[in-house]
């Protein structure tokens, strides 16, 4: 990063003396690098040096007010909001007031306020070319909502925040939609947020709906394991002596996510052990079928009690449960 930062100031250097000289009276002859006007330019991905536009400066304005709102200067906010309106009358128009009505209620920590009123503002002003800093400030206050900002009720009640929080995300990637870098963050951090409160089917809902949209990379490998992880921590979150009175599709589920991540990322599968953790869930399943055996047996009915152990020392061989039912089956006739 330093290299290309030490280019792209040369480059800027070199831009700034040719400005001069050409002021100056100096000729010279257009070229890649050489801005054709003396002014403010950037380098274009074309390499070809091009004038920002005073839309341009106008965000760039907007971007440099909101840092000082991120810090709390909310006068210093608001003066450098009034001076924005002045130096573009031509571009700063209803919606600017309306977003800094805004800015100054996020200022002031007034997140329910300041929130209604950047959705007034995308509700009035559907074109306005502020949506991306409006959004931004929206994942902000949704983010603060599911880390534990409470919500005010009333004035009086407060309640933790995180349906807030969440409603403000899913907003956020419908709007953006989740294959875009705001609306994907949006939608990581609902799933996050699922997991930490042990909501694992709601999690991988989430998840799910990540994968759809990102099917290779980083993200799809992270999706892939969060499925399998929320699908068997949602069996995992019962008490382990009452777990084989649950449903399992779940565990087999992520017995299926787990031998997908294996099979498509085998190093990454090898240091997370997942084969220890399929091991688990076939233990976890074996148990399950076990129980049913002995449930069976229990109520006298041995030739269902007998399919059942002679089912989970087929399937499940080597597991504790398949030693059991072997003992189990051992000691039972066939009617």
């Amino acid at each position: 990063m330093l290299k290309y930062r030490i280019t792209l100031t040369a480059l800027a250097a070199a831009a700034v003396l040719t400005a001069s000289a050409s002021s100056l009276g100096a000729s010279a002859t257009t070229s890649a690098t050489q801005s054709p006007v003396p002014g403010v330019w950037r380098l274009g991905q074309d390499q070809d040096w091009k004038t920002i536009s005073p839309q341009d400066k106008f965000l760039v304005a907007v971007a440099e007010a909101k840092k000082l709102v991120n810090t709390g200067q909310t006068e210093s906010a608001r003066k450098a909001y009034e001076k924005l309106k002045q130096d573009f009358p031509n571009i700063a128009g209803a919606d600017l007031d309306a977003f800094i009505e805004a800015e100054m209620l996020y200022s002031e920590g007034k997140f329910t306020k300041a929130y209604r009123a950047y959705e007034k503002l995308l509700k009035d002003y559907p074109e306005t070319k502020l949506q991306p800093a409006v959004l931004d400030r929206q994942f902000a206050i949704g983010t603060a909502y599911l880390q534990g900002q409470e919500k005010s009720v009333l004035h009086v009640v407060k309640l933790k925040g995180d349906a807030e929080g969440v409603r403000i995300m899913e907003k956020i990637t419908d709007r953006a939609s989740v294959d875009s870098p705001l609306g994907l963050r949006a939608a990581i951090a609902v799933a996050e947020n699922y997991q930490d409160r042990e909501m694992f089917n709601d999690a991988y809902l989430k998840w799910w709906e990540i994968s759809l949209q990102w099917r290779t990379g980083q993200i799809a490998k992270d999706a892939l394991l969060a499925m399998a992880r929320c699908k068997h921590n949602a069996y995992n979150v019962h008490p382990e002596e009452k777990r084989p009175f649950y449903d399992t599709a779940g565990l087999a589920t992520a017995k299926t996510y787990y031998l997908n991540f294996k099979l498509l990322y085998p190093e990454d599968a090898q240091k997370l052990d997942i084969d220890n953790i399929v091991k688990q869930i076939d233990e976890q399943l074996a148990q399950k079928q076990l129980c049913i055996a002995q449930y069976y047996h229990k109520v006298g009915n041995i030739q269902a009690a007998n399919l059942y152990y002679d089912m989970v020392s087929n399937n499940w061989s080597g597991t504790q449960a398949a030693e059991a039912a072997k003992k189990s089956r051992a000691g039972n006739s066939d009617i």
